[in-house]
């Protein structure tokens, strides 16, 4: 399963690519205020977050995508601007408050950078604290995977999303400081403005993106190049060039034990042994029957009355010719009467539970994401209802499950409903107020008209 493992060339420059088309947004919408009248500059904010919401949707649509937390963060950076410079605007005319006259587009000068670099920073703030309970990141993990089981890909984008949501802060805090301390200090406001300070409240935060959008360049093309060095690259012509595979996955489990090889060889590291399921195969097809799939189990464990289950599957996001499909096949008497013929050895479901809650990384990651995805379906299922409230109201209270009850009850792993329960439920503030708003769309005709007539058209 190393083919898994690589990372896409383009995703790669597709996430730098993002980040860089936010930060010339960004830039483009101070050098238009500056440059046009200056009463346009919430109109270019609203023409400029149109233009990131069209890239977000646009990303959504392909098959393979990549992070937009940041190009979403942006977006967000331009309408709370766009509305707020207004609202203030319209608060000053009304003289409920009264603004600097820098301000207000109405006047000359107004100076956009005033309102634009606080309010990134109090953006990128929020988004980097709920960055893990964000709509369009919950929805990224449920169709595309957890960052685990995109493999090297996956921990890039999730570890550098996370930099640069960083580096936004520091960036918009320095030029905020920047900007107020000038503005507070040596800017005269009863002067006519001059080019220097033109030059600290524009092109100071024109050349600091300008530096940013570089630093990033360079940081990127050498993560390509040790990616390169360590063959963990493939590019868009051995994409083409790939066979279609899919890669079986079995889980054989008897009683409450589960049979595991404790010295599978991490291919990312050398002298590493991890744990994960020895019944691991490959076939060369994009299709294959229940049929052949029980056949090729039987053969790897020699046991010909086992029950075969479909645990769940998923197509690589990142390699569109690659899907993983897991089955479980539950064996029936004791552990000790079955002799397989590859390495491993039958433990315990406790001891397992064990290894994965204290020490998760002596397991595969492909493990690791399926045994995630087993304990979040069926402990969700047990803590809250099918519209995410809790059937009990003990907050305390943590389910527990074994084997024999997996084998019990026939869960349904494939569908994502569970994932997103587990995700956003009644014990997360906003649920409810989130509850109460849907209920008032669906008790609104005209909202229903709306949301059927745009479905006809789709």
């Amino acid at each position: 399963m190393k083919d898994l493992e690589k990372v896409n060339a383009s995703q790669l420059f597709s996430f730098w690519k993002n980040l860089s088309v936010g930060l010339l947004v960004m830039m483009g919408t101070l050098f238009l205020s500056w440059a046009f009248p200056f009463y346009f500059s919430p109109i270019i904010g609203l023409l400029a977050a149109a233009f990131l919401y069209t890239m977000l949707y646009n990303n959504k649509m392909r098959p393979s995508s990549t992070c937009m937390v940041v190009p979403y963060a942006m977006f967000y950076c331009m309408i709370v601007y766009a509305f707020l410079s207004i609202i203030l605007n319209v608060l000053d005319i009304w003289s409920v408050i009264s603004v600097p006259k820098e301000l207000s587009f109405f006047n000359d000068p107004y100076i956009p950078a005033l309102l634009l670099d606080p309010v990134c920073l109090l953006v990128m703030v929020v988004f980097y604290t709920r960055r893990n309970k964000l709509a369009i990141c919950i929805d990224c993990k449920i169709t595309k995977g957890l960052a685990i089981e995109r493999g090297r890909l996956g921990e890039i984008l999730s570890s550098e999303s996370r930099l640069q949501l960083v580096n936004l802060i520091w960036l918009f805090a320095v030029l905020s400081v920047i900007i107020w301390v000038y503005y507070f200090v040596w800017y005269y406001t009863f002067t006519l403005i001059n080019s220097r300070d033109w030059y600290i409240f524009v092109w100071i935060n024109i050349i600091a993106f300008i530096l940013d959008e570089l630093y990033f360049a360079s940081r990127y093309f050498n993560i390509y190049l040790d990616l390169k060095e360590n063959g963990e690259i493939i590019t868009e012509e051995e994409l083409s060039d790939m066979t279609t595979k899919t890669y079986l996955r079995f889980y054989v489990i008897c009683g409450n034990r589960i049979f595991v090889n404790t010295r599978v060889a991490d291919a990312s590291e050398s002298n590493r042994f991890m744990l994960d399921t020895p019944f691991v195969t490959k076939r060369n097809v994009n299709g294959i029957t229940t049929g052949e799939v029980h056949g090729i189990i039987q053969r790897l464990t020699g046991v010909m009355n086992g029950e075969l289950r479909f645990f769940y599957g998923r197509k690589s996001p990142d390699l569109a010719k690659h899907r993983i499909l897991r089955y479980f096949y539950f064996l029936d008497g004791s552990p000790d009467e079955f002799e397989m013929s590859l390495d491993g050895e039958w433990m315990d479901f406790e001891a397992l539970k064990v290894i994965y809650n204290e020490c998760p990384t002596s397991i595969s990651t492909t493990m690791l994401t399926d045994i995630s995805r087993m304990v979040t379906v069926i402990l969700t299922q047990k803590l809250f209802d099918d519209r995410g409230y809790r059937k009990m109201k003990i907050k305390s209270y943590k389910p527990t499950f074994d084997l024999l009850e997996l084998r019990e009850h026939k869960y349904d792993f494939q569908d994502d409903k569970w994932l997103r329960i587990a995700m956003y439920n009644s014990d997360l503030r906003g649920f409810h107020i989130r509850k109460w708003w849907d209920r008032m769309k669906k008790n609104n005709p005209g909202s229903r008209n709306k949301d059927n007539q745009w479905q006809r058209r789709r």
